[in-house]
């Protein structure tokens, strides 16, 4: 897939857990499993804006675009 997600190194930077991260974002750690795994079809502007404030980052901090060729 061409998005990828970066939540697992935004975590990293900030040591925080899935489980903290999923609290305070309001998800339950399975939701952020999918979305870290890149199970996810889509993503809300809500939850993004969420993930960025908890973690004080923009959004291409979260998704990368690359190209499968």
């Amino acid at each position: 897939m061409p998005i990828v997600v970066r939540i697992d190194v935004e975590l990293a930077k900030r040591k925080m857990s899935v489980g903290e991260f999923a609290e305070k974002v309001g998800l339950t750690p399975a939701n952020v499993a999918v979305l870290k795994n890149g199970r996810a079809k889509a993503v809300r502007f809500s939850t993004l804006e969420a993930m960025c404030r908890v973690l004080g980052c923009q959004p291409g901090d979260l998704l990368e675009y690359t190209d499968d060729e």
